[in-house]
Parts: structure tokens; sequence; C-alpha cells
């Protein structure tokens, strides 16, 4: 019975070890920048959060240095080091960049990551609802965008806005397209 029981522990080892799952992605990057804990809806939720408790409008110097933990560090760099990129931001229209909408949202809500089944995922786009109350009249504006979530490192990090509402403010697709030198 013992001499059995001794033939079937590699057996047992063996189908343990069958059994272990790797990382896809076992290096997925460094990130020198500060960044916000959360998994990537919990990090854009704050992002849109304080984006909304800010004056709207193209942020300045200093407000993209308070949303320096939630960008990736190539959105970053773009907003901030690339000259054909801030010359092309300045001379875009008065209005919210991170949105569809020129005014920009008063309230914003991310869905959630959950149902989403790859833990090993670098990026992840997720789908924004948001909404504007109209000044005047009232009435509240809905309109959906997605922002494009990556992982740097340990941190999420937002790396590009999809326009998706109707009537865009913005001539291009997305945030990085509306920056490119065309």
């Amino acid at each position: 019975m013992k001499k059995n029981l001794y033939a079937l522990l590699p057996l047992a080892f063996l189908l343990g070890a069958c059994t272990q799952v790797e990382p896809a992605f076992k290096d997925i990057g460094t990130r020198s920048a500060p960044c916000v804990d959360g998994g990537p809806d919990e990090v854009a939720q704050a992002f849109y959060t304080l984006r909304i408790a800010q004056p709207q409008g193209k942020p300045t110097a200093a407000q993209l240095g308070q949303y320096r933990p939630y960008l990736s560090e190539r959105l970053f760099q773009v907003l901030t080091a690339d000259r054909k990129a801030q010359a092309k931001l300045g001379a875009l229209p008065p209005g919210d960049i991170f949105s569809s909408k020129a005014d920009g949202p008063s309230a914003a809500e991310v869905h959630s990551a959950s149902h989403i089944l790859n833990t090993d995922a670098k990026n992840i786009p997720l789908r924004v609802d948001l909404s504007r109350v109209q000044s005047g009249g009232g009435q509240t504006v809905h309109w959906q965008d997605e922002v494009l979530m990556i992982r740097e490192g340990t941190c999420w990090a937002i790396d590009d806005v999809r326009y998706l509402g109707t009537l865009s403010a913005h001539p291009a697709g997305t945030l990085r397209q509306t920056l490119e030198e065309r």
C-alpha cells in the first residue's frame, strides 16, 4: 500500500506543475512618475472626478501637473514636451480636450472593468458615460467617450481618449490624433 502511495507522489507533483499559470506579460514596464492606486476603472473615475472639479477648457500647465499621476508617460510627454502637439493644442478652439463636447462634462461614470477576463492585459478601453446640465434651459446632455487605460509598471494610466460623442468639437477621433501634425 505504501509503495502505491510513493508511486503516486511524483504524479501528483507533475499534475500540480501543469496547473500553474504564468502571466502573459512578465515585464509590464516601469513608471517614473507617481501614480494612483486602483484598477483601470477606479483610476479613470478618479481622473474624471478631478477633471470635473477643475475649470473646464484646455488644461493649464498647473492642471497638467495635477493630472500627471493619471496620465501615461507618453500622453503626458505629448501634452507638455512635444512642441508640435503644444502648437496644435493652442490652435484648437477653446474647450475640453478630454471629452468630445467643448463644454466638458459636469458628471462622469466610468463603466466597470470587472467583466474583463484577461487580468494580464496591458491596455483596456473603458466606456465613460458623460453628461452636462446646460446653463439656462437646465436640460441635460448625455454622451459617451472611451478612455484607453494602459498598465505602466504596477499602475494604470490614461493613454488616450476616443471621442464618441456626436458633433464632436475635435477634428479627429482621438486626443492623440487631434494633437498629431497633419
